[in-house]
């Protein structure tokens, strides 16, 4: 039996990631890191469960990001496309920073249900 997904104003609510900003960013924000796709595993970073959080506060928006592995070949894509979909929301000026972070270790317990699913566990 398929699960109901969470309304929209639940997932404005309480995005997959930590979140600590300005409200009327956090959706547009969970938004455009959805759209980055993870090209080996075909999937959302965020339902792969990469992003460690994202902090937005005067005018300068920080995300924690990490990766499967750290022999990843796809890092530096994904880092790009972070960037470029972030570009599209933030305000005007906002300066954006990635960190790329490997504490705490990457683990398939960070997978979204619906990754978890995709994969078939």
């Amino acid at each position: 039996m398929d699960m109901p997904l969470p309304s929209a104003d639940a997932a404005a609510a309480k995005p997959p990631f930590p979140y600590d900003g300005p409200a009327a960013l956090r959706e547009p924000v969970a938004a455009a890191l959805t759209r980055v796709v993870d090209p080996e595993v075909a999937m959302s970073i965020v339902d792969v469960g990469l992003i460690y959080g994202v902090t937005i506060d005067c005018g300068k928006a920080h995300v924690r990001v990490t990766m499967t592995s750290a022999a990843c070949p796809v890092t530096d894509l994904i880092i790009e496309e972070i960037e470029n979909e972030l570009d599209r929301v933030l305000p005007a000026g906002c300066a954006l920073d990635v960190e790329l972070c490997w504490e705490p270790a990457w683990s398939p317990d960070m997978m979204s249900a619906r990754a978890k699913r995709f994969m078939g566990w």
